[in-house]
């Protein structure tokens, strides 16, 4: 099995698929005007139309009500990413932070609401090349 990508299903393609090409500074690739992916070396962000989720299951998913997902992107340096976004993004949830697991964090909203962190890995390289490097070890 290999994970492939992960979808955001919109009412307005075009709209959330210019928000991460000028978030991300990656040009995405369309299917069709109501598909389209932005792939980068770890990872594909997929973003659907509502016109196809009847495909799968009508009803399925729903645009614009998340409130359990985080889409993560690693860059080089939060603190220059945070001033570019500031030109176009509306809703920062923080401002860039240092968070307890050593990483520098910047979580803001796409136009639909998703939670998107932009987040630079504070440990030595070697630490951050690891994949655990992105997010918190849960203790049990």
């Amino acid at each position: 099995m290999n994970f492939a990508s992960t979808r955001v299903i919109t009412s307005d393609v075009a709209r959330l698929v210019d928000f991460y090409e000028r978030a991300t500074g990656t040009s995405a690739t369309w299917a069709t005007e109501d598909f389209a992916e932005l792939r980068t070396p770890s990872a594909t962000l997929a973003i659907g139309s509502t016109r196809t989720v009847p495909l799968f299951a009508p009803g399925s998913a729903r645009p614009a009500e998340n409130h359990s997902v985080i889409l993560e992107f690693r860059v080089d340096d939060v603190d220059a990413s945070y001033d570019s976004l500031r030109t176009f993004v509306e809703d920062f949830v923080n401002e860039p932070t240092t968070m307890p697991w050593g990483n520098r964090s910047l979580l803001f909203r796409d136009p639909d609401g998703n939670l998107v962190n932009f987040f630079t890995p504070a440990a030595p390289p070697e630490a951050a090349a690891r994949p655990e490097a992105a997010a918190p070890s849960v203790e049990q």
